[in-house]
């Protein structure tokens, strides 16, 4: 592998004119064998067929954050996240130029239409806008920790929830205090509380990331109007190197790995899938007790973290899966013997962003140079927040939701309405409140539920369905595009720029000598391709491979050491893939709209994260 770092220039020129005018329909995409019948099993507000203008929008595959197909529980995460998101838009910032965004399941896929506000009704919006963000920024710190304290008080409530099996008899007790309950009750009560609480939740995630876009935005619109032609990546520098909570997972182990050679504990890490085995390897050396001080301390919050984006059920967060923390910090040991620096090159960022925003500053005076230094600092503030929710929300949010969803499920199980308590996924959270309460019933008759009977062969019916919409990757949009398009989230946190569209409609004419997607983390890479589709298969990521993959999950964090750039589906320039890529050193190229299918494993890349090209040079 060979790595340069070039001066960052504009993004690449776009591909030639489409060979299409439009995406297919989303009555004109396939339906894999096997998968008839899919859309019974989402809700019917999420389905194309029953939207009359769909045909009508534009919508493309939010691939970026559900990459693979849901099962009908899974759908919960989408609802939450897209529901709560335009919320901030229309009806608590009310931002003069955007509403929401539309969303649609369409073969197992979430499909996103962002709505635009009618320009008439902009100018009557922006006083309450400036009043209401106005009131953010000028209290951002202390509204930030009052944030904090509203996220883990609804994490430690949702944890304090339980789902106990129901007793042969009341407990004479109550008979005696005259309760007339019999705890059933809980059960509804505590499952209705554990899908409130992830919607409160999620409500909260989107308080400030809406903020924290706007604030780059306004920086970015500013440096494009008083720089023309500055390259977006250069304005994205200029807020780089931060200190960010998301990252702490990451570094406790980084951390934990010096003290392990400092500590001469090495040769315990030789099997870390044998966690009890390592950590009475570790115990049994001298100082090995002050090694386990520091794992121990580091699990509460830190191990709450996923190496999947916590929007799946089956997602393994560290906190379960001590194997897979214990694996990166063997990993991160051997780095450390082999002579390698494993921190993440703050001060290196930290300079470079020094020199670009100094160079800029002296092409300006006066009131620019005023009101530059006022929106880059802005941008600056708000901007860790655009990562930093991503562990209290994705990650120990939703890792907490996942475990109680499986401790319900386990009842289940034991009332055998389905083998095992992941078969809970492929029920829709109605289907499962309807599931509890023949639970409940059967109990409270006497007589064995319906549900034994109904949901073994309902669930694999399911599954096969499943099973087949997985066998086909989605269409990366739907129907006409906009001639121009101009919705700014869109386009800084999804790469669905006006370029990108046209690129992806003109399919893979280019497809033997390489790709261009959005210029996204300078510097220049070769090195063999390493095509990932799911987080399990990182373990097959070899020392300098490029990783390509729909998109990189902020967890992936360690094995960025290992690998020479990376190269995703979809992604824009304030994309959890850019940002971590960026505050990683590496290099990286998003938005290609066909990295994943136009690249195999094992070929020559090179990968220019300063001008969003990737060449195919040899297989």
């Amino acid at each position: 592998m060979t790595v340069t770092e070039p001066t960052p220039s504009a993004a690449a020129e776009p591909a030639a004119a489409p060979a299409l005018k439009s995406f297919p329909s989303p009555s004109e995409l396939t339906v894999p064998e096997g998968a008839e019948g899919w859309d019974a099993l989402f809700p019917y507000n999420l389905l194309f067929a029953n939207t009359p203008d769909s045909d009508e929008r534009f919508w493309f595959c939010d691939s970026q954050h559900w990459p693979t197909a849901f099962k009908p529980y899974e759908t919960i995460g989408a609802e939450f996240a897209c529901k709560t998101l335009s919320q901030y838009n229309t009806r608590h910032l009310l931002i003069p130029p955007a509403n929401g965004i539309d969303y649609k399941i369409h073969l197992g896929y979430l499909y996103m239409s962002p709505v635009p506000v009618p320009p008439e009704e902009i100018p009557g919006r922006v006083p309450e806008f400036e009043q209401r963000v106005g009131h953010y920024f000028q209290n951002w710190d202390s509204l930030l920790d009052e944030w904090r304290v509203k996220v883990r008080d609804t994490i430690d409530e949702m944890e304090g929830l339980s789902f106990p099996a129901l007793p042969d008899m009341v407990p004479l007790a109550d008979i005696h205090s005259g309760k007339g309950l019999d705890g059933s009750e809980v059960l509804i009560a505590n499952f209705d509380r554990l899908i409130q609480l992830c919607y409160q939740n999620w409500q909260y995630h989107f308080e400030f990331l809406n903020l924290g876009y706007l604030a780059y935005l306004d920086f970015f619109t500013y440096a494009k109007q008083v720089f023309p032609g500055i390259p977006d990546l250069a304005i994205a520098r200029m807020v780089q190197g931060v200190d960010m909570e998301l990252f702490r997972p990451d570094d406790e182990l980084k951390k934990l790995s010096l003290l392990a050679v400092e500590l001469g504990l090495q040769a315990a890490f030789a099997d870390t899938a044998d966690v009890e085995g390592t950590l009475s390897a570790v115990a049994a050396l001298p100082r090995g007790e002050e090694w386990l001080d520091a794992w121990t301390a580091a699990q509460d919050p830190w191990f709450n973290f996923t190496v999947g984006n916590g929007f799946y059920g089956h997602d393994k967060y560290w906190s379960e899966h001590l194997d897979i923390p214990l694996g990166y910090v063997a990993d991160y040991i051997r780095r450390v013997e082999d002579g390698q620096e494993i921190m993440r090159p703050v001060d290196a960022l930290v300079a470079e962003k020094e020199r670009i925003v100094e160079e800029y500053r002296e092409l300006l005076d006066g009131d620019e140079l005023a009101t530059f230094d006022a929106k880059r600092g802005l941008a600056a503030t708000a901007y860790p927040y655009v990562e930093n929710h991503n562990f209290y929300i994705e990650h120990w949010t939703m890792g907490v939701f996942w475990r109680k969803t499986r401790e319900l499920s386990d009842l289940f199980v034991q009332a055998g309405f389905w083998a095992e308590n992941a078969d809970m996924l492929y029920l829709d959270r109605g289907e499962v409140r309807e599931a509890l309460f023949d639970l409940i019933s059967g109990w409270a008759v006497g007589v064995r539920s319906t549900g034994p009977h109904y949901w073994p062969a309902e669930i694999e019916r399911r599954r096969v369905i499943f099973d087949a919409l997985e066998t086909q990757r989605p269409a990366p949009a739907l129907n006409t595009p906009p001639a121009e398009i101009t919705e700014p989230f869109t386009q800084m946190l999804w790469g669905i720029t006006t370029e990108q569209v046209q690129q992806w409609l003109a399919g893979d004419e280019d497809a033997s000598g390489g790709i261009t997607g959005m210029a996204a983390s300078p510097g220049v890479a070769e090195g063999r391709a390493r095509v990932v589709h799911r987080a399990d298969q990182l373990g097959e990521v070899e020392e300098g491979e490029i990783l390509v993959a729909t998109i990189t999950a902020p967890s992936w964090g360690p094995i960025f050491g290992k690998i020479g750039a990376a190269v995703t589906d979809i992604g824009g320039m304030m994309s959890h893939a850019a940002i971590v890529c960026r505050e990683y050193g590496l290099p990286a190229v998003t938005g290609t709209g066909s990295g994943t299918t136009t690249i195999r494993t094992g070929q020559l890349l090179r990968v220019d994260g300063g001008t969003g090209r990737v060449e195919i040079l040899e297989g």
